[in-house]
């Protein structure tokens, strides 16, 4: 898709530029005064919770946000294919693969050294991310996918939409409160700062908070949170612009770096015309910010055209432009519980996105780490206050999040180092040598999984388990997100990706991966398998989904087979189960491989014997069993769910 030809308009890029206006900001409406969930900030971080917490239409939300309606433009850019495939599972991926420009190539420029004065071209490499997901990695304004997920919520069951112009002055959370359960230990006093009433206050009171709320994060301060970390004392300009050119790269991600007067990365972006700019600066003297320093976007594009020798790049218009700070930080707790705190001591606030880790925006990292953070933290807190889980479970979002946290902050660190021309003062008294583009080179492609999101793992523990079992499955890394692939439908021969049937609707998943014995075998194994899910009284998918619900209500079977002729009214009656209002027969669980794209070679599954693949809500690997593992598949969720009488 085409836009931005004539002028950036922000807004639907569904709609011509001709056409296309801001959207007015919405109006104001007073805050509840009890909630369930109350999530400060309107970033990625903070909406994607809610999007999670909209699908849930017996749990009351509340999102606040200081500005005065939806962001328009400029801040994060990239969409990582992790981000991608969490967007198809709010069922929003379509429209952000249409919209957003595909990252296949990257360019690196150095200085000529016949002319040094002049930039020349290394060499330019397809990006190492492709062929890591169905999806590929994306560039589209973050205000285009903060609008995906606001129309999702708004049109939920729940209708969420956020409270606009608060300001949170006062976080206050009652120890005495936190452990039970059913109280409300948080409250929070608001500040209107619309011109009809600003200043107003008023006050909510909620079970569970999440701080989404940026960089300098009102609701961590309320916690006594710290950030901990270090700036590297240096200084990069950002800019979206219209240009015009003879830089022949001007629509290949480039990394580029002259002979004296520093570095620019470009990054193309949505529409074929708008791209992004990272134009390196001087350094920063000790304790100075990068908001202090005297400099306007004119200064940025004097800096950006000199780096660019002799290509000339002629700026038609700033649609967006900012100067920021390098620095890596990292909170030192991402929920209420002290350093000390008992074992058994659940939490009820929670960090999320910048709020608890800050780092540099060249990676695209920012965004496509913090939505993560709370697809991650959404359906625990739902298990939990539904009632379907033990809330035992809240606690496993700080480890398993802080730990890509602290994995992101390492990374940041080489990348800014290594894009810079220019040492920052950590390096100032170390290592000054230059680098070179190809050391960017191998940057990215050692990291290209994690910058993907695709390579990102969670530590062992009760939901991350079975390790041993690993090579029944190799190419499905237990902790790794469930890596898709295509299977073929028995009901009517139609291709699915396997990855897309895991919806953010809280619902756990089973992939049965059979083995060499017809499934429609009763004394097969996966036969015996399936028989023991539909009628055994251990069974987790009968026992803890609600008497009057469907069977599938909190476990989701699938079956997926070797067998090329199996027919569906061969299979047995729980692959293909009646449900909703009227009983009517779900079609769409039972699947066999594809002939020359087979599941079970592409992710290495042992056909003689076959396993179970358990996925996680958030779409990650919990375990991997062998089929006759029954009572290992019930003790695994026996550990945490909770059946609809409480036990």
């Amino acid at each position: 898709m085409q836009y931005h030809r004539n002028g950036f308009n922000p807004g639907n890029y569904q709609i011509p530029d001709e056409v296309r206006k801001p959207y007015p900001n919405p109006p104001i409406t007073d805050l509840p005064t009890e909630v369930d969930v109350l999530i400060v900030g309107c970033g990625p971080a903070g909406l994607t919770m809610a999007r999670q917490m909209a699908e849930f239409a017996n749990i009351s939300t509340c999102i606040v946000d200081l500005e005065p309606g939806p962001l328009l433009f400029g801040r994060a850019d990239g969409i990582s294919c992790r981000t991608m495939e969490i967007m198809e599972a709010f069922n929003s991926s379509e429209m952000v693969v249409k919209e957003t420009y595909q990252l296949r190539q990257n360019s690196f420029w150095e200085p000529d050294s016949d002319n040094p004065e002049n930039i020349k071209r290394g060499h330019k490499i397809f990006d190492a991310r492709i062929g890591l997901s169905e999806f590929t990695h994306g560039i589209v304004n973050q205000a285009r996918l903060h609008e995906l997920l606001l129309e999702g919520m708004k049109h939920s069951v729940t209708g969420l939409e956020p409270h606009y112009c608060r300001k949170l002055v006062e976080l206050d959370v009652d120890s005495n409160l936190t452990q039970d359960l059913d109280a409300y230990p948080i409250t929070a006093t608001f500040e209107r700062s619309d011109t009809e009433e600003q200043g107003k206050q008023e006050v909510i009171k909620a079970r569970y908070v999440v701080g989404t709320d940026g960089a300098r994060s009102i609701v961590r301060r309320g916690l006594g949170i710290e950030l901990k970390g270090d700036s590297a004392n240096k200084a990069w300009g950002v800019m979206d612009i219209l240009v015009v050119t003879d830089f022949p790269d001007i629509r290949v991600k480039s990394f580029i770096q002259s002979k004296d007067h520093g570095a620019v990365m470009l990054i193309p972006r949505e529409g074929g015309y708008l791209v992004r700019m990272y134009v390196e600066l001087d350094l920063l003297e000790r304790g100075e910010r990068a908001a202090s320093v005297k400099l306007t976007e004119k200064d940025l594009i004097a800096k950006m055209q000199q780096i660019y020798h002799p290509y000339t790049v002629d700026v038609k218009e700033v649609a967006w432009w900012s100067i920021y700070e390098v620095g890596q930080r990292v909170a030192e707790r991402f929920d209420d519980r002290p350093l000390d705190a008992p074992e058994n001591q659940i939490p009820r606030a929670f960090l999320a996105g910048d709020a608890c880790h800050t780092h540099s925006p060249k990676g695209g990292w920012g965004l496509n780490t913090s939505l993560p953070d709370t697809f991650n933290l959404g359906w625990k807190m739902a298990a939990v206050l539904q009632g379907k889980s033990h809330a035992k479970l809240l606690q496993t979002y700080a480890p398993e999040r802080r730990k890509v946290a602290e994995q992101l902050i390492d990374a940041d660190r080489q990348l800014s180092r290594l894009v810079a021309t220019k040492p920052s003062a950590k390096q100032l008294s170390a290592d000054q040598r230059k680098t070179d583009t190809t050391d960017i080179e191998a940057f990215m492609a050692r990291q290209n999984g994690f910058i993907a999101g695709t390579a990102i793992g969670y530590y062992p523990s009760y939901i991350c388990t079975g390790q041993e079992n690993q090579e029944l499955a190799a190419g499905f890394n237990i902790g790794q997100r469930f890596h898709s692939a295509i299977a073929l439908r028995v009901a009517d021969g139609r291709q699915q990706h396997l990855g897309h049937l895991v919806k953010a609707d809280g619902r756990w998943r089973i992939f049965i991966f059979g083995s060499t014995h017809n499934p429609c075998d009763a004394a097969s194994d996966s036969g015996q398998l399936i028989e023991f899910l539909a009628n055994d009284p251990a069974s987790p998918v009968a026992r803890y989904a609600a008497q009057d619900a469907d069977i599938d209500s909190v476990i989701d079977v699938h079956g997926v087979f070797q067998q090329q002729d199996l027919a569906i009214e061969d299979i047995p009656d729980f692959l293909w189960p009646p449900g909703g209002k009227y009983g009517l027969r779900d079609y769409e669980k039972v699947f066999y491989g594809e002939k020359n794209n087979d599941v079970f070679d592409l992710r290495g599954i042992d056909r003689s014997r076959g396993c179970m693949v358990v996925v996680r809500p958030d779409q990650h690997i919990a375990t991997i069993l062998p089929l006759t593992a029954h009572a290992e598949l019930a003790a695994f969720f026996d550990e945490f769910l909770l059946a609809p009488d409480g036990n």
